[in-house]
């Protein structure tokens, strides 16, 4: 698997030139495939069957690509990115498959396409170049193999879908979450993160994917507009010190004008960093690196007292003070609460919200496995703080 790199950061909204051109594409669906076997009139009609959808999956249409969670267009990188292996899939006249999860090329087609993409990567100019490559491929392939597979909103295998049983909640305006999602955990079961817009809709949860520069972009213009001192972001910095809900938010100079009724203007805003604790660090990094360039400053960051999570059974974290995305959110949420001016918005029954779309994905997730044979509960993987 290629490696993460996050530095140095290039803001541009310009995708890199590094894929195929459209006019290659029409030239190639233009050819009929060969076969070894011209007298084998059955493989040509099953490679022309095979073949005969690639002009219509060449990109991904935005109704289709905001069902699965994003409010923004559909960045043209990874459109790109899929039209790239469609024409490999016309080159080499090979199906594009996937494994047994569906979010990873599998078969002779990922033999050729693997060779092609690290080709490709090492081929590039600069490090920015290389992830917005790396996390538009990773997102490009779970979207291809999801297709038919995966409930949209929910991100569970169609059979299992456990959206009949979230109930939707308002969150309070004053509270606007980011999801700042590594791209190896988007559209992953056991992602925690997904249930935050299920439960608070999207413009109240946002997706943002790292190494995405459209999303990474958008994210930032909204939080320059709300200004440093109302953007916090979730993360134990052991470089810096580190202040509890309370200590930062409750200090806010603009926290008696936020309460204030049907203001929307003074939004606070919280970043989530989404993802495994060994790919955090360099995610945590971009976002200090960003805000370092916006505004001369880091992000200020919180700690929060949360304890284990309902879903360290079936997805262990590093430690037991850490905890997944959905938790840390319920933690923000009650801690939140506990603030004098904000205790009279209802978040504690927000928090109550995401916990029991919790354990509705806990009691599908579980399921699924019991079903499937599979074990319900994993072996810890880490047994030292790597954060």
């Amino acid at each position: 698997m290629l490696p993460c790199i996050s530095r140095p950061l290039v803001r541009s909204n310009t995708t890199p030139p590094f894929f195929h051109s459209q006019k290659k594409l029409c030239n190639l669906l233009s050819k009929t495939p060969h076969s070894k076997n011209p007298s084998s009139s059955s493989s040509l009609a099953i490679i022309d069957s095979r073949m005969a959808d690639i002009e219509s999956n060449t990109s991904v249409s935005v109704q289709e690509w905001q069902g699965w969670g994003s409010i923004s267009p559909v960045p043209s990188i990874v459109n790109q990115v899929i039209l790239d292996l469609n024409l490999l899939q016309k080159e080499i006249v090979s199906p594009m498959t996937f494994g047994s999860n569906h979010g990873k090329l599998s078969g002779e087609f990922k033999v050729y396409e693997d060779k092609k993409h690290r080709a490709k990567y090492a081929s590039l100019a600069n490090s920015e170049e290389k992830l917005q490559f790396f996390s538009a491929r990773q997102i490009a392939c779970r979207l291809l193999g999801s297709r038919g597979y995966l409930c949209q909103k929910c991100w569970l295998p169609l059979e299992d879908c456990m959206c009949s049983r979230v109930t939707m909640c308002p969150l309070w305006h004053g509270v606007r979450i980011w999801l700042y999602m590594h791209p190896k955990d988007f559209l992953r079961q056991n992602n925690t993160g997904k249930l935050l817009w299920q439960v608070f809709g999207v413009e109240a949860a946002s997706l943002c994917l790292y190494g995405i520069a459209e999303h990474e972009n958008m994210m930032w213009n909204e939080l320059n507009q709300a200004g440093r001192n109302k953007v916090w972001c979730l993360y134990p910095n052991k470089n810096a010190e580190t202040e509890s809900v309370k200590d930062s938010v409750g200090c806010s100079k603009n926290l008696q004008r936020l309460a204030a009724p049907g203001n929307k203007d003074d939004t606070m805003h919280f970043i989530l960093i989404d993802g495994t604790w060994s790919n955090s660090g360099a995610m945590f990094r971009r976002l200090q690196d960003r805000a370092e360039s916006e505004w001369g400053q880091e992000l200020g960051c919180i700690s929060l007292n949360t304890g284990a999570s309902l879903m360290h059974k079936l997805r262990p974290q590093p430690s037991w003070d850490r905890t997944c995305t959905a938790a840390a959110a319920i933690g923000l949420l009650y801690e939140l609460q506990l603030i004098t001016e904000l205790s009279s918005f209802g978040l504690d029954k927000q928090a109550e919200a995401i916990e029991n779309a919790l354990e509705v994905l806990l009691e599908a997730l579980t399921a699924r496995r019991l079903r499937m044979g599979r074990s319900v509960s994993r072996r810890e993987r880490h047994n030292t703080d790597i954060c």
